[in-house]
């Protein structure tokens, strides 16, 4: 694969340029066909956990991971954590069969090293430790650190499920691009309170369920959230990232830079006032779009990003179904769009992940009336779908188990992890400790 440009050749965008552009590449529609999963994980030691592993033992071991014939692709994030990204797939089924088959063959030869592959949405163990030194992250965490240690935790202590789906048809309907849309941002607070699994960090809870959705929530306070509700998606997409300030500005040599409160449509009307070295080109806009992290993040498909990564070598094939069932079946897309949508009063004008909504969500999982009571009907909406669309009888087993153990009880995975015998007395009141 080229090397991306980093030097900013081609001709400068315009803001029409820019807005056309964004339009044209976010959002692609036509009927839903194809699935995908990211998967992030954190690489602990195979026998004690507990314990932090040295980063010569991770980089030989990581070394022999890049030679192994995968289906999907393997990256590491800053941290030291894997991720696995799937081909697109055009079922449920050959998504799910693939990733596994990935997976075994990841965790086989990690295994050999002493390591092992750890589901947790934040390292509820060892604090923040960066790894990966490449100028993206470099300037990644200059620019969190003036906002406080949340952006480096996010960096290197966190870890998801990531569900990509397409962006829908154009008309109008249950699969129409701004039903999903909408649905995405109202179902979110659901999928975060019933797959909460992040409830400590640095070997103590940190009052959250999700500490991982609590970061998201104190990053800086545009590039984490999600376009104001009601908006039409690719006026509403378009308009963020342009008034979204500029993560950093990439070079061929040195350090890229880091400006201070520089937007993207700054930088096409005058970056120079602002300090940029250059005007935009299309690269800057097309990378510019990777810096942000919203929930929902349309890159011609829907990026959905909420997602704790699960327990087990199989969990994650639970939130995989259930949101693929909830947004490609007709059917159990209204019923999850009637379930949700009364949310958006109690969410407010807020945009998520910051509104009451999510952050409860995120401290109190499914405890939560209101989400519990939505998140019992969403999934027996998706049990009903598995069927309909495909899906294997061990995954439709493997939902109904996760509908029983969790849901039903109004729990999640972080209810059923523990530091200490004061652990889940401890759970409410505190603060995240970053």
């Amino acid at each position: 694969m080229a090397a991306p440009d980093v030097t900013g050749s081609g001709p400068p965008l315009t803001e029409n340029d820019a807005e056309d552009l964004l339009r044209c590449i976010c959002f692609k529609t036509g009927p839903p066909r194809l699935i995908g999963v990211e998967l992030e994980w954190l690489v602990h030691d195979l026998h004690v956990p507990q314990l932090p592993v040295a980063p010569t033992r991770l980089e030989r071991a990581f070394a022999g991971l890049r030679t192994l014939p995968l289906g999907s692709a393997l990256t590491f994030e800053p941290g030291g954590q894997l991720e696995l990204s799937s081909p697109p797939a055009a079922s449920l089924t050959e998504c799910i069969d693939s990733t596994a088959a990935d997976l075994a063959t990841v965790r086989t030869a990690l295994r050999a090293s002493g390591l092992a592959l750890t589901g947790f949405g934040h390292d509820p163990w060892h604090p923040p430790r960066r790894l990966l030194r490449e100028p993206r992250y470099d300037a990644m965490e200059a620019y969190f650190q003036r906002t406080g240690p949340a952006g480096r935790s996010m960096m290197c202590s966190s870890a998801s499920v990531q569900v990509c789906l397409d962006a829908g048809h154009e008309e109008p309907g249950p699969l129409g691009l701004g039903r999903r849309w909408q649905l995405a941002h109202l179902l979110g607070a659901v999928l975060v309170a019933a797959f909460a699994h992040s409830p400590a960090g640095s070997g103590r809870p940190t009052g959250w369920r999700s500490t991982r959705q609590a970061l998201w929530a104190q990053l800086d306070p545009v590039r984490s959230l999600a376009p104001p509700f009601g908006t039409e998606p690719r006026a509403g997409w378009t308009a963020h990232v342009l008034d979204t300030p500029v993560m950093c500005v990439r070079t061929a040599d040195g350090p890229w830079a880091v400006p201070e409160r520089l937007t993207f449509r700054d930088w096409i009307r005058d970056g120079t006032r602002w300090g940029a070295p250059r005007p935009p080109v299309r690269a800057d806009l097309e990378y510019h779009i990777t810096t942000l992290f919203p929930p929902v993040r349309p890159r011609g498909h829907l990026e959905l990003r909420m997602i704790d990564a699960q327990p087990g070598e199989d969990g994650w094939m639970v939130p995989v179904a259930v949101t693929t069932a909830l947004f490609d079946d007709p059917e159990a897309t209204e019923t999850a769009y009637r379930t949700v949508k009364p949310l958006a009063e109690t969410a407010g004008p807020q945009p998520a992940p910051r509104n009451p909504l999510w952050l409860g969500a995120a401290r109190h999982g499914l405890t939560d009336p209101e989400l519990h009571g939505a998140a019992v009907s969403c999934f027996a909406a998706a049990l009903e779908a598995l069927p309909r669309i495909g899906a294997a009888p061990s995954v439709q087993d493997a939902v109904a188990a996760y509908y029983d153990r969790y849901v039903l009880r109004g729990r999640c995975p972080a209810d059923d992890f523990s530091i200490g015998s004061k652990f889940s007395s401890e759970l409410s009141g505190k603060e995240i400790s970053s």
